[in-house]
């Protein structure tokens, strides 16, 4: 299951295989969101009977867990033997940012699906192996990882908040451009009545729609292994001083 997505074409209903399913319903759900991803659908584009789906598939929300972890299987794991931890982890936490923003839709269905899977295991595992290698042990290796990951995952919101809300618009049929010039009026009326908010509004379309810089991402997940550093320096020191090894 993880393995690289590729461009599905027509599927006859006798070669159809649940991953060939999973991975139509991934294009389905980057094109469209959560939303916009049923069996109808799904069965159209692969050129067989929704009720073929539900041999392989027995539901949506079913669906929607096996695609997210198939997504999982998209990051690319750093070899241990030839990287320190903290390359590692930045390697781990600059794949999972670049795949939550290319799948929008991994946030809101992490809100309302509990993902778990081989792929987003084969990551789960690898990240414990960092921290671990690292110096931490047990439950702070937990913690260190699921920190890095929530970080992440905060960090694409944005991005993933407006891919989700374009593609409400294109379902709808709306002009997406006009939508979006309306939206940003609207914001920018509202910032104009806080100093701060108002020196730092964006004032044209292209600015809006510019990627976010990447240092932003770069500056905080930096200071987050920093962080991670520090403490497994204090936790040294305090075995030194204490005798322990």
């Amino acid at each position: 299951m993880c393995k690289p997505l590729g461009i599905l074409r027509f599927m006859p209903r006798n070669t159809l295989t649940q991953e060939q399913i999973v991975r139509a319903a991934v294009e389905v759900l980057d094109a469209e969101g959560v939303n916009g991803l049923n069996l109808r659908r799904l069965g159209a584009q692969l050129g067989s009977a929704a009720t073929a789906m539900y041999h392989h598939v027995k539901s949506k929300d079913k669906l929607v867990v096996l695609a997210a972890d198939h997504v999982f299987g998209e990051i690319e794991l750093p070899d241990l033997g030839a990287v320190g931890w903290r390359e590692a982890a930045a390697t781990l936490a600059r794949g999972a940012h670049a795949m939550i923003v290319r799948h929008f839709w991994l946030i809101p269905a992490m809100s309302t699906h509990l993902i778990y899977g081989p792929c987003k295991a084969r990551y789960d595992e690898h990240c414990l192996a960092v921290y671990e290698d690292a110096g931490f042990a047990g439950q702070d290796a937990d913690q260190a990882a699921a920190m890095v990951l929530m970080f992440v995952i905060g960090a694409a919101q944005g991005e993933a908040a407006e891919s989700a809300w374009r593609a409400g618009l294109r379902r709808a049929g709306a002009d997406e451009e006009q939508q979006l010039r309306e939206t940003i009026a609207h914001i920018t009326e509202i910032a104009q009545q806080f100093p701060r908010l108002r020196a730092r509004t964006m004032p044209s379309l292209e600015a809006t729609t510019a990627q976010p810089a990447e240092p932003t991402f770069e500056f905080g997940l930096s200071t987050l292994l920093d962080g991670l550093e520090a403490r497994l320096t204090a936790g040294r020191r305090s075995c030194q001083r204490s005798g322990k090894p």
